[in-house]
């Protein structure tokens, strides 16, 4: 465990996140993002992508220089330049060479806020600090360095563990946002109610794909 994650938290071991991304998804819900600086917030809504059996992954026709880190061990971040504009991240899951991993589309903040508020200048309300995956990698200074950080170790300052809250026993399930294909898989889950959720509704098949 790193030295900089406070006792009271409780790590996320790695045969946590070995695991198919539909397993692990649901029960992210509630953990803590946590950055060494003692940034950290609430995972209140994620996405799972199954690689070869998902045209909508990255990881769908097998591994290229970009989603080398999908196809390692699970546990490290996955994280991608979206739509020209901002970064996304991804936990690794399952086995290697599976190439399939969570999205982390948004987060309650819950300490550190004034130096996400810094890094988020243009969000108009804390609630919008990291409601949504480029918002949240934002806040968080996720980007290509970060690609292959290990969050079971915390090597690059970031980790994921719990404070105690148990995931929701009663999580919205429904379609993916923000892509062309395989539209209808169930594999978003976020939690119900919160207003940190990035989007209540999925957008339209012909939206961009992520």
């Amino acid at each position: 465990m790193p030295d900089w994650l406070p006792d009271h938290w409780t790590l996320l071991p790695r045969r946590f996140y070995q695991r198919p991304p539909q397993e692990v998804a649901p029960e992210l819900l509630n953990a803590l993002l946590i950055r060494s600086d003692g940034r950290a917030a609430r995972i209140v809504e994620v996405e799972a992508y199954g690689g070869s059996q998902d045209p909508a992954a990255h990881s769908y026709r097998g591994p290229t220089p970009r989603t080398a880190s999908m196809f390692g061990e699970a546990g490290h971040l996955y994280v991608y330049f979206s739509y020209g504009i901002h970064w996304g991240s991804n936990v690794v899951c399952g086995q290697e060479h599976e190439g399939v991993a969570v999205l982390l589309r948004a987060a309650e903040p819950v300490q550190g806020i004034d130096r996400m508020r810094e890094l988020r200048p243009a969000a108009r309300h804390d609630r919008d600090l990291a409601s949504g995956p480029g918002k949240l990698s934002q806040a968080f200074g996720l980007d290509k360095s970060f690609d292959g950080a290990d969050l079971v170790t915390g090597s690059h300052g970031v980790v994921i563990a719990r404070d105690g809250t148990p995931p929701p026993t009663d999580p919205v399930i429904g379609p993916r946002i923000g892509i062309s294909r395989a539209v209808d898989f169930p594999w978003r889950w976020h939690v119900r109610g919160h207003r940190h959720v990035s989007a209540r509704a999925p957008r339209p098949a012909s939206a961009a794909r992520r």
